[in-house]
């Protein structure tokens, strides 16, 4: 290997160092300890994409996945920043030969190069994010379409980065997890190419944003009943915070935000241009709904016996195993505008308004006319509330906290462009709250 140049020591300026998680930990294990065979392995926390209500189409197999748990590994592989080097931009391809050596290469122009090179760290484990179904990526990732489900066909091309982002979880109480733009390749490289954005810090060191950037939103008050949309950022390649750029690809980067940190919080959301995940801990599912919970509350629905209130048919939600085909014979339907639940009909089309829009006959507001869906996806739920909304127009059912939090929370679209949409399908929310309120007719009788 051919370097010019002393090398660096590098390194209080990167978030590895700059957020002491694990002091006072009462784990009084040594640093590094690897799990026990037979041991129950310690989860982190959970990945949920946005969009598709519990399982991929196609169903979840391997690494691409709906939702990834994250758990301690039974050897730590995470890696930290150790020594930079300067070296002729020529040189980088002889300097990144050894493929055991993770390292970060920025080249600043056609002659001049700056390398990074990391060292094991372990106290932490390392999770790679992104669209590559290579080895090093744990979990893989495609674009989500508006609506519900994967961006398909020949003319779908993907605006998630092959190796998006990485997560390292600290092996120690209280498991912290930090996220960095990019991940590193089958070499264990990471290059920002001379378009990049990218710079050296005020302390000598460097620093950059991948392409269309990974983009992170903490929500205020944590993810409950209380919650509210935060503010969201773009993380750096060395996870340290920044304002978004104007657009996703602009080569000028935002302010630096230094009170705010790349650690994730329950709720935190992660937008890699084209999916949007959602970041859950242990304990925060434990506030959420179980599946069971979700089952119990779809019984107890159906056991009220709602009625149709023209044609007098008693309506039911049908069972999730069934799966979302067509809609059942029984199935509610609702008017999107009003709230007001009936049985399928054929009647009351406004088609000078638009193919979808019909006339509720109760109270005559015109609007979209839609089949109701229960939310299977119950680490998207705030709280384990009765399903009493349903998001507008999908007509996705949950809790009144859940459905009023998504729909005023922007997710990112395309370059500079935001929308609330239905976390259980991804399509955009439209109408004044972007939710309604159910109204049911119970049975006569």
């Amino acid at each position: 290997m051919v370097l010019e140049g002393n090398p660096e020591v590098g390194s209080p300026r990167t978030s590895d160092l700059r957020h002491p998680g694990n002091q006072g930990s009462c784990d009084l294990s040594p640093p590094g300890e690897d799990a026990q065979p037979g041991e129950e392995p310690i989860k982190y926390g959970e990945l949920i994409v946005l969009g598709y209500n519990g399982c991929l189409a196609s169903g979840d197999k391997g690494r691409r996945r709906s939702r990834l748990a994250l758990s301690r590994r039974p050897h730590a592989n995470g890696v930290k920043p150790d020594v930079m080097h300067h070296i002729s931009t020529p040189l980088v391809s002889k300097a990144l030969s050894n493929r055991g050596q993770h390292s970060i290469s920025y080249t600043l122009s056609r002659s001049h190069s700056v390398i990074v090179e990391y060292t094991h760290d372990s106290d932490t484990d390392m999770f790679q994010i992104g669209r590559s179904t290579e080895n090093m990526i744990d979990f893989v990732v495609t674009d989500t379409s508006p609506g519900g489900g994967a961006a398909e066909g020949p003319s779908a091309q993907s605006t998630i980065s092959r190796y998006a982002c990485r997560i390292l979880c600290d092996r120690r109480p209280p498991y912290t997890a930090r996220i960095y733009a990019a991940g590193f390749d089958a070499s264990s490289n990471i290059f920002l190419g001379e378009r990049a954005a990218k710079w050296r810090t005020p302390d000598g060191l460097m620093d950059g944003l991948t392409t269309n950037g990974v983009l992170v939103m903490h929500p205020a008050g944590g993810f409950s009943e209380d919650s509210a949309p935060g503010v969201w950022r773009e993380i750096s390649v060395c996870g340290n915070v920044y304002t978004l750029r104007d657009s996703r690809s602009a080569q000028q980067r935002g302010k630096l935000v230094e009170n705010e940190s790349n650690v994730l919080q329950d709720g935190s959301l992660i937008d890699l241009c084209g999916a949007t995940l959602l970041w859950r801990t242990p304990a925060g599912l434990l506030r959420a709904p179980t599946l069971k919970q979700l089952e119990a509350q779809r019984q107890e629905a159906n056991a009220a016996r709602p009625q149709c209130p023209v044609g007098l048919s008693t309506l039911a939600f049908p069972s999730p195993a069934r799966g979302r085909t067509a809609p059942d014979k029984q199935q509610p339907w609702v008017y999107v505008r009003c709230g007001h639940v009936h049985g399928y009909h054929g009647w009351g089309c406004r088609r000078e308004r638009g193919p979808q829009e019909r006339e509720c006959p109760l109270c005559r507001l015109v609007g979209p006319y839609v089949p109701l869906w229960l939310g299977q996806e119950a680490g998207l739920c705030l709280d384990p509330g009765p399903p009493s909304h349903a998001f507008a127009p999908c007509g996705h059912v949950c809790s009144e906290k859940t459905a009023r939090y998504w729909a005023q929370t922007p997710l990112p679209h395309g370059t500079h462009a935001f929308h609330a949409a239905c976390p259980f399908c991804g399509a955009w929310l439209t109408g004044e709250h972007g939710c309604v309120r159910l109204i049911f007719q119970g049975p006569l009788d």
